[in-house]
């Protein structure tokens, strides 16, 4: 079973970055496509960004909603099976539960948006 372990929420400010990782111990991550969802309390889950495998026919590619596109920044590391948001300019309105998700299905690209294995989440709070 895939376990995905997510680290770096915390506290910032507005305006302020901060950068969220995924690992996942004993699997082959270059396979899926990975994803970071979010969700606030009394909100929806919310896609937040995608990343395809380079095994996909499109090759590497990325998704980002359209309330963080400039400043969130979707990267991965095949070598380490590791997937990093980087988020810039945060807002008040992006403090949420963010959570780092696998799609193991085919084909493993951002197009599908259905997910087969998530983290436990990580708390991002953004408030002065």
């Amino acid at each position: 079973q895939l376990q995905l372990v997510e680290s770096g929420g915390g506290l910032v400010q507005p305006g302020g970055s901060l950068r969220l990782s995924c690992t996942a111990s004993g699997f082959n991550l270059g396979y899926y496509a990975l994803a970071w969802f979010r969700q606030a309390p009394g909100k929806e889950r919310e896609r937040v960004s995608c990343i395809s495998s380079s095994i996909s026919s499109s090759g590497k590619t990325t998704y980002y909603a359209d309330n963080v596109q400039g400043r969130f920044t979707i990267s991965r590391d095949d070598a380490k099976d590791t997937v990093d948001l980087q988020m810039n300019s945060l807002k008040p309105e992006d403090s949420a539960v963010y959570y780092c998700v696998a799609r193991a299905s085919w084909p493993p690209t951002c197009e599908v948006a259905e997910y087969d294995f998530w983290g436990q989440g990580t708390q991002v709070t953004v408030s002065s």
